[in-house]
């Protein structure tokens, strides 16, 4: 299989990961960052106002560029990760040239990055969500005949066990408990909790958008930053406690996130993980076996509280859970079956 795939690289992005994965599994590989022609990251405020002008002229750069790419390249298969800015007419270029598109979706809501990825969805052969109420989703809002659901998976070259960790990365990432991710309303409020009820507990909480948070008793744990790629990994098991707590329901979804990707990515990582229970997060981790679980905020005190007191358990626990990953929940295991229903499924 000749795969042309779109999406970013950057070190730690599931995008990257699950390419590397499929060629890992035996597929031919060619990636277009969309990173590289559209600027998403500027911060100065001189520097957002230009990119707004010119971003129409950066996402025709990057169809274009595509477009070069599947003459050249002659992928059978376009593999598009979320693509805020790939065009309709890019993928009716990719099917008249022989080129099946096909979108990976990991997202929550279809509706929440702009214009493209709903006037897009219809035109893919197939869509892979990572949410089983996206399939329904898919279905209701877009007509999309072939949706299928597979969940995140770990990166074996990111989220893996480090040897040796220093003093120094102790310091800085070392706590009793930690969440790493978006800034939420529900999750503001449910650390707020905690914290409250737990005081002298050591929380970080590392992220982006966590300047919106004004709950007093969380702004002394709010780190000021994101983590990603090996530092990722550093904190994940410098965290005596690795919070998974889930973003609610949002604008364009018919549902809040059951699994998200650091339900995959804690325990590949090796660190012990207390998940939010619910009928689809316990599928992949025997509870009290492979990972703890909580169902609400004073649970979820009640927990890091009986974890932080039995050390022992919380071991046995983190060295199931990791090998629960190992054996079940790569993106090598991802990809592989990503290439085997595309070939099943070969003519969409």
């Amino acid at each position: 299989m000749r795969i042309l795939s779109l999406g970013p690289l950057w070190r730690g992005s599931n995008a990257g990961g699950l390419f590397r994965a499929m060629s890992r599994a035996g597929a031919f590989i060619e990636v277009i960052d969309e990173f590289y022609y559209v600027s998403l990251r500027t911060e100065d405020k001189k520097s957002k106002i230009a990119t707004k002008l010119i971003r129409s002229l950066q996402v025709a750069d990057f169809n274009a560029a595509i477009r070069k790419t599947i003459l050249t390249f002659r992928p059978n298969v376009l593999l598009v990760y979320k693509g805020a800015f790939v065009l309709p007419d890019t993928l009716h270029f990719a099917r008249a040239n022989g080129c099946r598109p096909v979108l990976f979706y990991p997202d929550v809501s279809t509706t929440t990055h702009g214009p493209h990825i709903p006037a897009c969805i219809p035109i893919y052969d197939m869509v892979y969500t990572t949410k089983t109420f996206g399939i329904t989703d898919m279905r209701e809002k877009y007509g999309a005949r072939n949706a299928e659901f597979i969940p995140h998976g770990f990166d074996p070259d990111i989220h893996r066990p480090f040897a040796h960790i220093g003093d120094n990365e102790r310091q800085i990432f070392g706590c009793d408990a930690s969440f790493i991710g978006t800034w939420s309303p529900k999750k503001e409020k449910w650390l707020a909790h905690v914290m409250e009820h737990l005081p002298s507990l050591h929380l970080k909480i590392w992220g982006d958008q966590w300047n919106k948070a004004t709950a007093k008793a969380i702004q002394s744990c709010i780190q000021g930053k994101p983590i990603t790629g090996d530092l990722y990994a550093l904190a994940i098991q410098c965290s005596t406690i690795n919070l998974g707590i889930l973003s609610e329901k949002v604008s364009g979804a018919s549902s809040g996130d059951l699994i998200t990707s650091r339900t995959f990515h804690i325990p590949g990582a090796s660190g012990f993980m207390l998940h939010e229970r619910n009928e689809e997060s316990v599928l992949y981790y025997r509870e009290e076996e492979e990972a703890g679980f909580f169902d609400g905020p004073q649970e979820l005190a009640q927990q890091i509280a009986h974890y932080l007191a039995h050390p022992a358990d919380r071991e046995r626990i983190r060295l199931a859970g990791h090998r629960r990953a190992l054996a079940d929940h790569s993106l090598d295991a991802r990809a592989a079956y990503i290439i085997n229903h595309l070939n099943t499924h070969a003519h969409g």
